[in-house]
């Protein structure tokens, strides 16, 4: 028979494990709420190959998850709306300085303050109450056929609506945000009138229907099926690597008087943010000086930091003149360039 001892240790030699799987389970909640606590979640409007890698460098660096979830611009925004307090979104990232501003004035976005994000990002790419900051940049330039037009032809956007240009001009749609961003700006330094004139002129000159993207209008320029176009940077520099032979090249605009329009990839804190400090310390991650270079490196952009040098194969396209109208201005006066473009018949 068992003695009433050897019971009493028994069972005691039982009560023990239970003891101690309590408190590993409560270690295991602990690890995982710490865990958690440690995640940001990015909406992002960049396509996911684009971003990914400087959230994966972060990860590796910190140790802290960033959940990456990818739209376009507008379901981004009315998602965030939609969501209000319950969202899980702790930044929003876009490729348009006017959606920023849009996300801002919905008050979706919340301000933050940061030495070290407004020292590294000058005053024109970033809003004006810090609700977000511009991580890099993409010229909206002019493109050109190098055998059938000469730089000394061309010199602004607004010329390209003059009657020589006729039947050579090619465009992207004006439905796409980088347009009505471009056309915003244009409207800060010339007036609706004047600006209006020179879509009219745009349109007069069209070679053929407008495009669906950049790339698009570039290949059209190689066939011949015209001249020049406006079109994005980085658009430019993927086509050029990937058939190097083409007949194109960049002009700088406007280097005479405002310079050339810039558009940026930016980001910002979400008025709900349920990590707000490790949100900002990943968005003054971003702007840092190796970040900066993995931005650079990723699609042929300028860095934001004006302090980091692009790459060498963007470097090569030359030195210009950048318009330092804020970028906040694009915003603010997009709506009033979708209504011109479609009066002026763009489509």
């Amino acid at each position: 028979m068992v003695s009433d001892r050897m019971k009493t240790l028994i069972a005691g030699s039982y009560r023990k494990p239970r003891g101690y799987f309590l408190g590993a389970g409560i270690c295991l909640i602990l690890f995982f709420q710490m865990a958690w606590a440690e995640e940001v979640v990015v909406y992002s409007a960049r396509n996911e190959p684009l971003i990914k890698p400087l959230f994966d460098a972060y990860t590796q660096k910190e140790g802290v998850a960033v959940q990456l979830v990818t739209d376009k611009e507008g379901p981004l925004l009315v998602r965030l709306g939609a969501e209000g307090a319950r969202t899980p979104a702790d930044i929003l990232l876009t490729v348009d300085a006017g959606t920023l501003w849009q996300a801002a004035s919905q008050g979706l976005l919340s301000p933050v303050d940061s030495s070290l994000l407004r020292e590294k990002i000058p005053a024109p790419l970033r809003d004006e109450e810090n609700r977000w900051f511009g991580l890099s940049m993409r010229a909206r330039t002019i493109v050109y056929h190098t055998q059938r037009v000469r730089p000394s032809d061309l010199s602004t956007y607004e010329a390209l609506g003059d009657p020589k240009w006729k039947g050579r001009l090619c465009l992207r749609t004006s439905k796409k945000v980088y347009n009505q961003s471009l056309v915003a700006m244009m409207i800060v330094a010339l007036g609706e009138k004047r600006v209006e004139q020179v879509v009219q002129g745009w349109v007069r000159n069209l070679a053929a229907p407008v495009f669906s993207d950049d790339t698009q209008v570039m290949e059209a320029i190689a066939a011949g099926q015209c001249d020049v176009g406006i079109v994005n940077s980085y658009y430019y520099g993927r086509l050029k690597a990937k058939t190097p032979h083409l007949p194109l090249a960049l002009f700088w605009a406007n280097q005479q008087d405002r310079g050339v329009h810039m558009n940026i990839t930016g980001a910002g804190l979400t008025r709900h943010a349920k990590h707000p400090k490790a949100a900002l310390r990943l968005l003054e991650w971003l702007a840092s000086d190796p970040a900066q270079q993995i931005f650079a490196r990723l699609d042929f952009e300028y860095p934001a930091n004006p302090q980091i040098a692009p790459t060498p194969s963007v470097a090569a396209w030359g030195t210009f003149k950048q318009d330092s109208t804020p970028m906040f201005q694009a915003g603010a006066l997009q709506g009033l360039a979708v209504r011109l473009m479609d009066r002026a018949g763009y489509k």
